[in-house]
């Protein structure tokens, strides 16, 4: 079949908070919210690996909720807020998660960790004091081949600490 103009795929504006920077561009309606952010907009800390929704590991924040970025078209975020894990933190100055993660090694290979951080920073603004089976529950979405979960596990402890003892300081 000859490609012609009526078969050429229509392009759609897309416009969309990504990292609190609004992104606008042109983009096939197909395009995943996951390859956008990898390949068009270089955001390559939203991972992709079983690109069926089940492993987490390309979850990232929709509107401040944890999504499956790889089950959700570009177009669907079209007027909405995403946050990656770029979007959490810098590199001087890293969310206290991502500080915990740090301190508690609960970091291995680090390929499931960008999606485990956007899961569960949204967890524990709901969950400031959080059981370790409740972290366990919290966690079941996003699998993990390298570790036995105990380091990430005893990571979010350490952030929720760090964040309640952030929240109880008096304001300067």
């Amino acid at each position: 079949m000859a490609i012609t103009e009526s078969t050429m795929p229509k392009l759609f504006d897309l416009a969309l908070t990504v990292n609190g920077t609004l992104r606008e561009q042109a983009v096939e309606p197909r395009l995943l919210l996951s390859d956008f952010l990898r390949h068009d907009l270089g955001l390559t800390g939203t991972h992709v690996a079983c690109e069926h929704g089940v492993c987490g590991a390309c979850t990232v924040l929709l509107d401040g909720e944890p999504v499956r970025s790889c089950l959700i078209f570009a177009v669907q975020a079209h007027g909405h807020s995403v946050t990656t894990v770029e979007g959490l933190g810098a590199v001087d100055r890293l969310h206290p998660v991502q500080e915990a993660f740090r301190q508690a090694h609960g970091v291995q290979c680090g390929f499931c960790t960008p999606g485990i951080l956007t899961s569960v920073v949204p967890f524990l603004a709901d969950h400031p004091d959080p059981s370790e089976e409740e972290i366990r529950e919290a966690l079941s979405g996003n699998l993990c081949r390298c570790t036995g979960y105990q380091h990430i596990v005893d990571a979010v402890k350490l952030a929720a600490q760090a964040m309640k003892a952030a929240n109880e300081q008096p304001a300067r």
